[in-house]
């Protein structure tokens, strides 16, 4: 079971910037895509943006432009750069790992981490 561990997440006013970081348990080869997800206080949880073992991303419409997603194979860590943040992105922001074992496709999770913008 791969296992995934979030960091980077604070409180920021609207404008700045923040990189939010998830570390995975296992060589990040064996696992096909990745994802940042967010869900804010009485929302869904919804993908923010996706990255293939391609290389192929994608992003939520509110977030194109302003945030970048990415993976370090070196250090088994996916990133997401956030920029020019705005207080609509407040909310625990999750990461999400799919990949197979044994003929099975698998979902992990990060715990989470919580990011507030204040206007």
């Amino acid at each position: 079971q791969v296992q995934l561990v979030e960091s980077g997440g604070g409180l920021v006013e609207a404008g700045g910037s923040l990189r939010l970081s998830c570390a995975a348990s296992e060589n990040m080869f064996s696992i096909n895509t990745m994802g940042w997800y967010r869900q804010a206080p009485g929302k869904q949880r919804d993908m923010v943006a996706a990255i293939t073992s391609g290389g192929r991303t994608n992003y939520a419409d509110s977030v194109k432009g302003r945030f970048t997603i990415s993976r370090d194979y070196a250090k088994n860590t996916l990133f997401l750069q956030m920029n020019s943040l705005k207080p609509e992105d407040t909310a625990v922001y999750y990461c999400n790992a799919q990949y197979r074992r044994s003929g099975r496709s698998l979902d992990a999770w990060g715990q989470g981490t919580l990011v507030t913008v204040s206007s």
